[in-house]
């Protein structure tokens, strides 16, 4: 099959004039540049003072009936922050079949280039290409560079949500709407978005008694019977997990390293064993959450730490090799974070697993942009890690934007006004507009290796009595401006976006 064949692609052919490309609309307002371009010399740009809508096209002839992909390389912005929020597609038309575009994201974080993707369905024999800004006010600018179409197609296999905290949130009142104010059963609320993907994590014997193996069966069962599939997130912890704190469990704690390996294997089995009995299979299993500085660490020892590797590798083994041992074709999952140390750091954790000859399939990040960098930097990242593990995918396993700095309780908020990232106003549309984003990122790494993104704790709202602390019933809740809820219970519109691609 030839390669479809796009003219001037770069915007190298003139320093002044858009060669091959059609330019309707607002035509002042389209130009070449030659400052910083994504690479060669030149790019194309749209600005203009005033209001304006320009589209920049073109018609790829001689395509076989098949499916096809369109990369394009943007920055966009505005001079007024949040103004070009969603103001710029990228899309393909006239192939034949419903014209498909995605919303170029904003890079005014880092002014970095991101590369996006669309797929659409070509039976007419052509296809048009159109780079697209519609902006009510001045100043709203966009750059387009390295123009490409490719006989592929570009999936998000999981359009995910962590709902961990649910069943206590609903023990302790919450309810939940659909976006015209209807009261819904949250899980199927959020099958008929499009969640297809449950994350659960699992607590050997919290405080609460909520995210133990009882209550973990029982959402799962739920979460399955609306068509989701299952993952599970071992925390191997009694509380929360993460870099800054991986605390052994209170009856572990005086465990040598052979029977800490040989708990955590018993531990896992146990889990899984009680869901396939129950009739929920296990399709993704996490070893650890957020395991950077290592797992199961007491005090100041290293028995679980990086420090460590062949400790470590023990502990990951047990676990990996007994959730194959339930579920042989499950894929387990190695979970990190804070890419903003720099995807080397990743990189190096990662090949100390495979030297240490850990099995696992997914490479699973953290991505919280106002923590841990730009969409530009995930791009980079994730494309360094599978250039690096050619045999691994990734996804995003956990992500969150605020739609408001406003308090819905009187717990300080962890997104507040120091993380609304340039471009993304904590508002509905900029919560909406960052997850796509980060979707989009992650759908198109190459070869459909990118499995997907999945949002962490959509459903935990502000309820008295489930707060984070599972030792303080009277702890509170910061996440609540980053739920898919807003402070009426009603579905924001965050949840389109995770609508299944078509032909899904």
């Amino acid at each position: 099959m030839a390669a479809p064949v796009i003219t001037n692609a770069g915007f190298e052919s003139s320093a002044s004039a858009l060669t091959g490309w059609t330019v309707t609309g607002t035509t002042s307002a389209a130009t070449v540049g030659t400052d910083a371009p994504q690479s060669g010399v030149r790019r194309a740009n749209l600005w203009s003072a005033g209001a304006y809508m320009t589209e920049i096209a073109q018609t790829v002839p001689n395509l076989t009936a098949d499916w096809y992909t369109l990369r394009v390389w943007v920055k966009s912005g505005s001079a007024s922050p949040g103004q070009a929020l969603d103001a710029t597609t990228v899309g393909l038309r006239n192939c034949g079949a419903t014209a498909k575009s995605v919303t170029a994201p904003s890079t005014e974080q880092d002014n970095g280039w991101v590369q996006v993707a669309v797929s659409a369905y070509v039976s007419g024999g052509s296809c048009t290409i159109a780079l697209k800004t519609s902006a009510a006010v001045g100043g709203v600018w966009a750059q387009f560079d390295n123009v490409s179409m490719t006989a592929e197609r570009i999936q998000r296999t999981i359009r995910g949500a962590d709902v961990s905290t649910l069943p206590k949130n609903q023990a302790f009142g919450a309810v939940y709407k659909d976006a015209s104010g209807v009261t819904s059963a949250p899980l199927t609320l959020l099958a008929s978005s499009g969640v297809n993907y449950a994350r659960i994590k699992v607590w050997v014997n919290p405080a609460d008694g909520y995210n133990n193996k009882a209550k973990v069966i029982a959402l799962a069962q739920q979460a399955q019977a609306t068509g989701m599939k299952i993952l599970i997130d071992f925390h191997y912890s009694d509380t929360w997990a993460d870099p800054g704190a991986q605390k052994i469990p209170a009856a572990w704690s005086t465990y040598d390293l052979n029977t800490l390996a040989s708990t955590v294997a018993t531990h896992t089995n146990d889990v899984l064993t009680g869901l396939k009995a129950a009739g929920v299979s296990a399709d993704m299993v996490q070893i650890g959450n957020e395991i950077n500085p290592g797992m199961l660490i007491t005090g100041g020892a290293a028995s679980g730490a990086t420090s460590n590797w062949t400790s470590l590798g023990t502990l990951l083994k047990a676990g990996s090799n007994a959730a194959r041992s339930v579920f042989p074709n499950t894929k387990i999952i190695l979970h990190l974070t804070n890419l903003n140390n720099g995807v080397s750091t990743l990189q190096s954790w990662y090949s100390n697993a495979v030297a240490q000859g850990v099995s696992f399939d997914v490479m699973g990040l953290s991505f919280y942009g106002y923590w841990h960098g730009s969409l530009s930097s995930l791009q980079s990242g994730a494309n360094a890690l599978l250039t690096a593990f050619p045999t691994k995918t990734l996804a995003v396993v956990e992500t969150a934007y605020g739609f408001t700095l406003a308090q819905d309780d009187a717990e300080p908020q962890i997104f507040a006004s120091g993380q609304v990232i340039p471009g993304y106003p904590a508002t509905p549309a900029g919560q909406a507009s960052h997850l796509r984003g980060v979707q989009n990122v992650i759908a198109g790494l190459p070869a459909n290796r990118g499995l997907g993104v999945i949002y962490w704790e959509p459903t935990w709202t502000a309820v008295a009595g489930s707060g984070w602390d599972p030792t303080s019933p009277s702890s509170g809740n910061g996440w609540e401006n980053q739920a898919i809820f807003d402070y009426g219970d009603k579905l924001l519109p965050v949840g389109l976006e995770f609508a299944a691609d078509p032909g899904q």
